[in-house]
């Protein structure tokens, strides 16, 4: 059971437990999540978790061994669009940061083959990829104790290391 103050991330949101109501539902009780980057949000949810719906933040050390491992992920397989937003979808609700790092890395290489190419980039392409990065940076900057922008750049900064 997790305490008042804790960091867990719930579905897609990190969030701050604030409270535990009890009896909130009739004999359930329920915490209080404020998502750290929206205060005014207030979230209901059981402690019970029977759904799964809530997860601890990764450690420090989980963090540093998932930016080792950005090279050896996989991009998706392009298919058509429609196809590949389910995906995205899929990958996006599997509350995986292995699957984030998936979209954020083909949806990447989606955008730069077609600016290579001069066409318009595809609105859900952008769309997922700020989603995917938002959880997946947002998750790792509270394990690794650092900014979303210093996340970012420390992540870029390894990967591009590892990967010479």
């Amino acid at each position: 059971m997790y305490k008042v103050g804790d960091i867990v991330v719930h579905k897609r949101d990190i969030c701050k437990i604030t409270g535990i109501a009890k009896n909130y539902r009739p004999k359930e009780d329920y915490y209080t999540l404020s998502p750290i980057d929206d205060n005014s949000l207030v979230i209901h949810t059981p402690v019970s978790d029977e759904r799964g719906l809530i997860r601890s933040v990764i450690t420090k050390e989980e963090a540093e061994n998932l930016i080792n491992k950005i090279p050896s992920i996989e991009i998706i397989q392009f298919g058509d669009d429609r196809s590949l937003e389910g995906k995205y979808n899929a990958l996006i609700n599997s509350g995986k940061n292995e699957d984030l790092i998936q979209i954020i890395k083909t949806t990447y290489l989606r955008r730069e083959e077609k600016e290579n190419k001069g066409k318009k980039v595809n609105e859900k392409d952008k769309n997922y990829f700020r989603l995917a990065e938002k959880m997946f940076y947002g998750e790792l900057a509270i394990a690794l104790n650092k900014t979303y922008d210093e996340t970012k750049e420390y992540i870029v900064s390894k990967v591009t290391g590892l990967s010479k």
